[in-house]
């Protein structure tokens, strides 16, 4: 049977490294001791860090006692009480007192290095070390006392290194291990991190992360194929936690991934840990020791299946070194580039200014001073000059396999990035990073809206159709043809969850196929309110009701809709040109349950009237009057009307094209072109009334009383007053065209017939095309003017798709 690599006693031991956040005190030790007693691999081999901030207490020691400061010494006993409580704390008393006798060794021989008179680097080094020996004796200590069988190992014993920055020597180190693991065969050890040793003996420290990377170098040298890294995080974010809003553990990273990652300065991550990475079989896993349950990130060799962005990153303090080339720009900064990354300092970003003679390289903080003392060094050598330091920037980055491909995230975050000082971007020559660097300022809205716009989980929308007629049947077609786009783009999932005729609905969580709601619908009898109260428990992050109905009946349940959080999208104009109490009644319903009203296919259809309303309101002009012709039917009636034909032959002629409503006296009472009025003048900020319109109508009263019938029978009653109308507008020089009115500063509304001149832009229009002027403070001697067809079933239902687009996206 094969034995698996997590057995007692077998050959691929697997490797958990513990940071200072884990180990912080003595609840931390107990959760660690836990953790390795429940993962059940009795050869396990742990890294760990030092305790909380126990290594940079040792640094400020070393720099106090240097600078000949007298705290050096409270600094020390703070150091010695420090880590004799976390021992008292953590075991008891009889289990205490051997590493208490030790932990007064150590303090004697960090004192008695102090006393040297000049402390060389690798004096500091073995001061610094104890850290680790420290948390390797206690948590081995832990172990034992809990049952477990476990060996604390220094890593200096087997981990040989050289040069600088170090180098491994794996060869002897890998040989020295073997030893010491044949030798505790069927042990936990406990391993120092940070620190190895030279050929000479000599303490030599591995560096930022060095912890890390000790995990996985030792991973490799013992051939273990798991390593896992605890802290206090689970993982790899979407972004960091602590600053954007919804962001996601990524449960799998590609290894080239992680790499860029690492080489942007997260902090999750160093480049040098997953070296050994990529030089092995071992597989990387980062969890979280105070929370193991809470998921995990998993470093796989294999690039993701879908290119793109996954990770934005960031780095608060980031410093441009900045030098001038006068010669030989471009081998010069190759040549650079190449001895910088030799020396473990390859820049964060960089951009080349070849026509400004200007090198710009950035770096975190930290990095900065040693790459600024190096060059500074280096400058004769290296052939530049003017070598400046700059603080005061902030590096924003998205990361990702592609995501330099991607046209539309590279979009947004360029969009993103040229609302702030920004000093350049780079795109990675890998196509693993887009990189900003941009002037110091509050970076969080930034990051959570390139978030937002890129990682976000797609919104699940749930969309209620109300109207089976022309318009609704023509925007079902649009909507399967525009899904899959909308979808993408506005990074939500849409669901036809609700579909209503005249004759009852159909609901289903799981969604209507558009196909059987065109053509195989099978309605329910479905009663208001009772269905609509049971919608509480829908599922959907978002619903949507999108009117195509000419119902007022409908329109009455709006407040229902609307205290269910339920947006509207309407083509119907009912609720718009509702009398005021209601439309009052429905705007504060709205405001207070924060749900949106969309009607720009109300007036127009597709045409852009409302959104240049909103526009020029947002631009600070007012509004201070809108006229036009606002029926397609009624324009395309006095276009043609000219005394050659009857009006009551145009009439009949366009009812027989289907250019009228199904009885034309609903367009010729002018009270659709009153609702369009009154709905514009609401949307401009003024509470018109219905009732302050007046309309003409042009159905004479004996005609209007009559069934539809009867009043074609007698349609030629119309021909009298309009021909008596069209002669009074040739003799004026004009023609007759049917005009609504709205005077902001009077407050006057009207709809009827008007001569206008020859020359006016009412007067010449494409049979059926709708007008509107729009008179603002700087519009006012020559009006804003938006005209084109003003219906239609496609393009009516155009317009409700971009009130659905509209609304989707401000779903955020």
């Amino acid at each position: 049977m094969t034995k698996h690599p997590y057995d007692a006693g077998s050959h691929w031991r697997p490797v958990h490294k513990f940071g200072g956040s884990s180990l912080g005190d003595a609840a931390c030790f107990h959760r660690v001791a836990g953790i390795i007693q429940s993962q059940q691999q009795a050869d396990a081999l742990i890294v760990v860090s030092a305790s909380g901030k126990t290594t940079n207490r040792l640094i400020e020691l070393l720099n106090l006692f240097v600078s000949g400061d007298s705290a050096a010494a409270i600094m020390l006993e703070g150091l010695y009480s420090f880590q004799q409580q976390l021992i008292i704390n953590t075991l008891s008393e009889d289990q205490a007192t051997p590493l208490l006798a030790l932990l007064d060794e150590d303090i004697s021989r960090i004192a008695a290095a102090l006393e040297t008179q000049r402390l060389d680097e690798y004096q500091r080094n073995f001061i610094q070390s104890f850290g680790e020996l420290w948390s390797s004796r206690l948590l081995a200590k832990l172990l034992n006392c809990q049952g477990v069988s476990a060996a604390s190992l220094d890593a200096r014993r087997f981990l040989r290194v050289s040069g600088s920055p170090v180098q491994v020597d794996d060869d002897y180190s890998r040989q020295q291990l073997q030893h010491i693991l044949a030798e505790h065969a069927g042990q936990v050890l406990v391993v120092s991190g940070f620190i190895a040793s030279d050929v000479e003996g000599r303490t030599r420290l591995l560096g930022r992360n060095g912890s890390d990377f000790s995990a996985t170098l030792l991973a490799a040298l013992a051939d273990s194929t798991h390593t896992t890294i605890w802290s206090d995080v689970p993982g790899v974010f979407s972004a960091d936690p602590r600053r954007v809003q919804d962001t996601q553990l990524l449960s799998r990273l590609s290894l080239s991934e992680a790499a860029e990652l690492a080489r942007l300065g997260s902090p999750i991550l160093h480049s040098r840990t997953l070296g050994p990475v990529a030089d092995s079989q071992q597989q990387l896993m980062l969890r979280s020791s105070y929370h193991p349950n809470d998921g995990h990130t998993r470093i796989l060799r294999q690039h993701p299946r879908e290119p793109g962005a996954r990770i934005v990153t960031s780095v608060d303090d980031a410093v441009l070194i900045e030098m001038t080339i006068s010669s030989g720009y471009q081998e010069k900064v190759n040549a650079l580039t190449e001895w910088l990354t030799r020396r473990e300092l390859a820049p964060l970003a960089c951009k080349r200014r070849p026509e400004r003679k200007l090198w710009q390289i950035a770096y975190t903080q930290e990095q900065a001073a040693q790459a600024f003392s190096l060059l500074r060094d280096h400058q004769p050598a290296g052939g530049f000059e003017d070598l400046q330091e700059r603080e005061g920037f902030s590096l924003v980055a998205l990361v990702g396999k592609g995501v330099t491909a991607q046209p539309e995230q590279c979009l947004h975050f360029y969009h993103a990035l040229n609302e702030l000082p920004l000093e350049f971007i780079q795109p990675a020559i890998n196509g693993l990073s887009l990189v900003g660097i941009v002037r110091k300022v509050p970076i969080e809205p930034l990051l959570q809206r390139l978030h937002q716009n890129l990682f976000s989980r797609p919104k699940r929308i749930g969309l209620l159709l109300f109207g089976r007629g022309n318009i609704g049947q023509a925007w079902l077609k649009l909507y399967q043809q525009q899904k899959a786009r909308v979808e993408q783009q506005l990074n939500v999932h849409l669901t036809l969850y609700g579909a209503f005729g005249s004759k009852g609905g159909m609901l289903a969580s799981q969604g209507l196929e558009v196909e059987r709601v065109l053509n195989d619908f099978q309605p329910q009898d479905l009663v208001w309110p009772n269905w609509l109260e049971g919608l509480a428990e829908h599922g959907f992050d978002q619903l949507v009701a999108l009117d195509f109905t000419a119902s007022d009946h409908l329109v009455q349940y709006y407040p229902d809709l609307v205290e269910q959080h339920i947006h509207i999208i309407a083509a119907n104009k009912l609720a718009g040109a509702s009398d005021q109490d209601f439309y009052l009644h429905l705007k504060q319903c709205l405001a207070e349950h924060r749900v949106q009203f969309l009607s720009s296919a109300t007036v127009g259809a597709g045409l852009p009237v409302q959104s240049s309303i909103k526009h020029l309101q947002q631009s600070g002009e007012h509004v201070l009057a809108i006229s036009g012709i606002f029926s397609g039917t009624l324009s395309w009636l006095f276009q043609h009307y000219d005394g050659s034909q009857s009006f009551s032959e145009l009439v009949l002629q366009a009812w027989q094209q289907g250019l009228t409503e199904p009885d034309p006296r609903q367009d010729l009472n002018g009270q659709d072109v009153k609702r369009k009025l009154v709905i514009l003048a609401r949307e401009a900020g003024f509470d018109l009334d219905p009732a302050q319109v007046m309309v003409q109508d042009l159905v004479p009263e004996a005609l209007a009383a009559l069934d539809k019938a009867l009043f074609f029978e007698q349609l030629v009653e119309l021909d009298q007053p309009l021909a008596k109308a069209l002669a009074a507008a040739e003799a004026q020089d004009g023609v007759l065209r049917h005009v609504a009115r709205f005077d902001a500063q009077s407050g006057k509304a009207s709809v009827g017939l008007e001569v206008v001149s020859n020359g006016h832009a009412f007067a010449h229009l494409r049979p059926g095309d709708n007008v509107y002027a729009i008179e603002t403070t700087h519009y006012q001697q020559n009006p804003l003017v938006i005209q084109g067809p003003g219906a239609g079933r496609e393009v009516t239902a155009g317009a409700m798709q971009a009130d659905l687009w509209s609304l989707l996206a401000s779903f955020k």
